[in-house]
């Protein structure tokens, strides 16, 4: 009887007290987070100045936007995730009147409409989208768990998410492709049948094709990808290549990057990791990667220890979302995909993206507390 009543509190209850918490992975994240403002500084800081700005401007604005994030993943981490899955459903529109927004009236920046102009500050609702659509499908996958026996319950499920990814895709398809594999990772932990995401699989394939495809600057993008040497879009990659061999293994230095100096576009943004490997080199990003390993690694723990099937889905998804874009980001600043604006995880440079990823480990955090509770 006394289980009962603690199963019942625990789930009907926002807010959590006690629990476990995973110190390990909180500071490996204050780690990351804080390399990252060391890093942005370190990329930044010569355009500041060309700018007219002291050169610590871009590295105090990511700082305040991480003591937000910080304080943000605390709250979360407080409450109780399975009082979200009441509004599931409400978040997943949120995210779609936010991202229809966006294409209506949204702010254009770098030839693209993905901003919402509030006050001095600019909200990309793409990054919002992300997380929203991990409490989405965490907890369909649990409520609709029979639709995963078929591939139109399965399509069924994906509806709603599917409109927040085709919203995304129209300005900005990698981040639509990282949100659609999140949506994958989720059916593929939840579904017996691997047969039915294969089929799921196919047809975003088919789609991000047409679009990667058939708009003209994404083509272009292709081109730029097998010879960036000679594409007219190829720059900015030849400059990261650039900026990686340089490094060597050891770099040259903290702070002694050459390519940051008006030469690599985006340098403290999309580009970063080539900035990394050029003043850390080899060993610097083998460190970098090293420490997204281990903290995926202590989210698969807890997604393993959680205590229902929903806390699990819902760190699946915030891995893959990690995982998806360190591939990404990696990938694209060293030529080995096509070039495409994806951000390296709590280290580039932006205040949306670094804040609802903080509030994505405060969901991480949630989960693990109540892995120690009674729930017999």
């Amino acid at each position: 009887m006394g289980s009962t009543r603690s199963r019942r509190t625990i789930k009907n209850s926002l807010w959590v007290k006690g629990g476990y918490m995973d110190y390990q992975s909180i500071f490996l994240i204050f780690v990351i987070v804080l390399f990252g403002l060391m890093m942005v500084y370190s990329a930044s800081s010569y355009r500041a100045i060309t700018y007219g700005y002291p050169g610590t401007y871009f590295m105090k604005r990511q700082a305040v936007f991480a003591m937000i994030g910080f304080v943000i993943m605390y709250i979360v981490s407080r409450v109780n995730y399975r009082f979200l899955s009441n509004y599931s459903v409400v978040l997943i529109y949120v995210a779609i009147i936010l991202l229809a927004y966006v294409l209506i009236l949204g702010r254009a920046s770098h030839g693209a409409t993905r901003w919402i102009q509030v006050g001095p500050l600019q909200i990309q609702p793409s990054e919002i989208a992300k997380p929203l659509i991990i409490i989405y499908m965490a907890d369909a996958c649990v409520k609709k768990s029979k639709y995963l026996n078929s591939i139109k319950g399965i399509f069924n499920i994906v509806l709603l998410p599917g409109i927040c990814i085709g919203l995304i895709a129209v300005e900005n398809l990698s981040t639509a492709i990282v949100c659609f594999a999140i949506v994958v990772a989720i059916l593929f932990v939840a579904s017996p049948k691997l047969f039915n995401l294969f089929i799921l699989g196919i047809v975003g394939f088919i789609a991000a094709a047409v679009l990667a495809l058939g708009v003209g600057y994404r083509s272009d993008r292709f081109d730029a990808w097998r010879h960036p040497e000679t594409s007219e879009y190829g720059f900015q990659t030849v400059q990261s290549l650039y900026a990686i061999g340089s490094g060597g293994f050891f770099g040259r230095g903290l702070g002694n990057s050459i390519q940051k100096l008006g030469f690599l576009p985006e340098s403290h943004n999309d580009m970063i990791f080539s900035v990394i490997c050029e003043e850390l080199g080899l060993f610097g990003a083998l460190v970098v990667i090293t420490l997204f390993v281990m903290l995926i690694f202590r989210f698969k723990f807890i997604a393993d220890g959680s205590v229902d099937s929903f806390g699990g889905f819902i760190v699946t998804g915030v891995i893959t979302h990690i995982a998806v874009q360190l591939i990404v980001n990696i990938g694209v600043v060293t030529n080995t995909i096509p070039p495409t604006g994806v951000t390296l995880p709590f280290i580039s440079y932006g205040g949306t993206s670094l804040v609802f990823m903080l509030a994505e480990i405060g969901l991480v955090l949630s989960v693990s507390r109540q892995m120690s509770l009674t729930e017999q």
